[in-house]
């Protein structure tokens, strides 16, 4: 029998959330967002849905329901929430978007009080649990439960959800008219590595750096300084380090001089065998990660990327290089966000 859910994502990017919960059989209603650069490569993929380019700080829950006709109460109604997470992020920002992304989640909460949709998901950073003296996740859980919500929340692994990636997430779930929650069952299996994902004999023909794909597939790359190109020469294959180079005085980073036991990842290969790094919005410059092909001398190109983050090779990415790279590099991995709504539908 055909389920009758139906979701809204909140935060929505180039759609990697809406993919996974379209695959599970979710209807997608609409994506929000704030950024213009990602409404044709989600309006291109989600047939039927809108996109809606607005700030949720600004745009009003009233505004929403004339857009899309929502019932309030609506059991089989999901609100999807990924709000950006600089606020709760490792990674260095400024205090202006960490200040930004700290309150968003105050913002959806509106959302949620006017609408009380029969369930809610927030995917986040990890972060999220651990920032000292913050209490907005607290806050939020309370609200939930002021509300009639049960919620359940847990960091997870991606390479235990379906996703060839190292890389943990937070994620809650809650719902109005259930009393239990169910996560997906954690599977765990060493099939999840790059070698079953990207390479030529998964269809990615070989590339040299720069090169440019103009058809829908984009199996394009970053070009590469000469000096750049000859350090992944350098760098050995299936899982090297810069430190093979490190006592080069010419291809020797300076501000690595002596140090490298500091961010040993970056101009370093992928392995074969195991799971992808993070994919970033970066993951096409190897400067920043272990973002080297495994054996040819270039980065990831935008479809290997994607690959990783577990997308349909037909999905359609539309924007310029770094456009498409912050598309992808945002996005909550598909397959992860399918177990998600299957485990809803089941639930």
């Amino acid at each position: 029998m055909k389920n009758k859910f139906m979701a809204v994502d909140f935060f929505s990017g180039a759609g990697g959330m809406s993919c996974g919960f379209s695959q599970a059989g979710v209807k997608i209603l609409a994506g929000i967002d704030i950024d213009n650069q990602f409404k044709q490569t989600y309006l291109a993929n989600h047939k039927g849905a809108k996109f809606i380019n607005k700030d949720i700080i600004r745009y009003q829950p009233e505004d929403l329901q004339e857009e899309l006709n929502l019932a309030k109460f609506d059991d089989e109604l999901i609100f999807i929430g990924c709000s950006p997470c600089q606020y709760w992020s490792k990674i260095n920002t400024t205090k202006h978007k960490a200040a930004y992304t700290n309150n968003l989640i105050w913002d959806f909460q509106r959302f949620i009080k006017y609408f009380m949709p029969g369930y809610i998901v927030v995917e986040n950073v990890p972060g999220i649990i651990n920032k000292k003296n913050n209490h907005i996740l607290l806050d939020f859980l309370d609200f939930l439960t002021f509300q009639g919500y049960r919620s359940e929340h847990r960091i997870v692994r991606t390479d235990h959800y379906g996703v060839p990636q190292k890389r943990n997430r937070f994620v809650l779930i809650a719902s109005r008219v259930k009393d239990k929650i169910v996560f997906p069952e954690p599977e765990i299996t060493n099939k999840l590595n790059v070698r079953n994902y990207i390479g030529p004999d998964q269809g990615f023909a070989k590339i040299d750096a720069g090169h440019l794909d103009k058809s829908d597939y984009a199996h394009s790359t970053s070009s590469l300084s000469a000096l750049n190109l000859e350090r992944i020469r350098s760098t050995p294959k299936n899982g090297g380090t810069r430190e093979a180079w490190s006592q080069n005085p010419r291809l020797q980073i300076p501000a690595y001089m002596g140090k490298d036991n500091i961010f040993r990842t970056i101009y370093g290969r992928m392995s074969w065998d195991k799971p992808a790094p993070t994919i970033t919005t970066r993951f096409i410059a190897v400067s920043c990660g272990r973002f080297g092909h495994p054996e040819e001398d270039r980065g990831l190109s935008l479809r290997e990327g994607a690959t990783l983050q577990t997308f349909p090779k037909d999905y359609k990415f539309i924007g310029g290089l770094v456009s498409i790279a912050k598309q992808i590099g945002n996005a909550v991995p598909p397959e992860m966000a399918k177990r998600i709504a299957e485990s809803i539908i089941k639930n």
